[in-house]
């Protein structure tokens, strides 16, 4: 049996993608965010190919390695 699929209009999707162009426009590697995050490099890497289900507290820490509001984050 197969894993049914995420919208790509999903919170994950627009967390993902969100996360992702930030970083980039940043300049950072996700290593560099992770260790601004307090976060292993692979987890970031995982979330921002939609692949994890990500707790509360890990978007804000990523939010606030980011200078940025949680809701940032997860903004269309």
């Amino acid at each position: 049996m197969t894993k049914p699929r995420r919208p790509r209009d999903s919170a994950r999707f627009r967390l993902a993608g969100n996360l992702r162009a930030v970083r980039r426009a940043r300049g950072i590697s996700q290593e560099e965010l992770a260790d601004l995050a307090g976060l292993h490099r692979t987890y970031v890497g995982s979330i921002e190919r939609a692949e994890r289900t990500v707790s509360i507290d890990n978007i804000e820490r990523l939010a606030n390695a980011h200078n940025l509001d949680v809701v940032d984050l997860l903004a269309r």
